[in-house]
């Protein structure tokens, strides 16, 4: 799986990077846990049933602003997802949607490192929607 369609260039370098040194091992771990996650996300329609059952993989921020990303795209390149967004912390219009992966990461925010996933209404219940 390639990751640069998931990670912005400057977070996955500072990744790989510790992985040169004393920690390396942690780090290594690190992009073959999202690697496997990745590989193993549903992929675009594939949860349509599940509802508040359906588990988000992968989880962005930038700050009070989060993605949480659910469906993947079915080609090589990853250009759309689907997922849940609270933008600027407004619970109230937090939604479901589809997502452009590649937009938010020119757009600053970095994937969530230590992001365990969990089922939408668990994040649902958190943000109290």
């Amino acid at each position: 799986m390639d990751l640069k369609y998931f990670i912005s260039k400057n977070q996955l370098s500072v990744i790989r990077s510790n992985c040169k040194g004393e920690e390396g091992g942690y780090f290594k771990a690190i992009i073959e846990d999202l690697e496997a996650k990745i590989s193993t996300m549903p992929k675009t329609y594939e949860t349509d049933v599940q509802g508040d059952d359906a588990i988000a993989t992968l989880h962005y921020f930038l700050g009070s602003s989060d993605w949480y990303i659910v469906e993947r795209d079915q080609e090589e390149d990853q250009f759309q997802a689907f997922g849940f967004t609270c933008l600027n912390g407004d619970r109230q219009n937090a939604e479901f949607g589809y997502i452009n992966i590649e937009e938010l990461i020119q757009s600053g925010v970095e994937l969530d490192l230590y992001y365990k996933p969990e089922t939408i209404g668990t994040i649902k219940a958190r943000f109290r929607i």
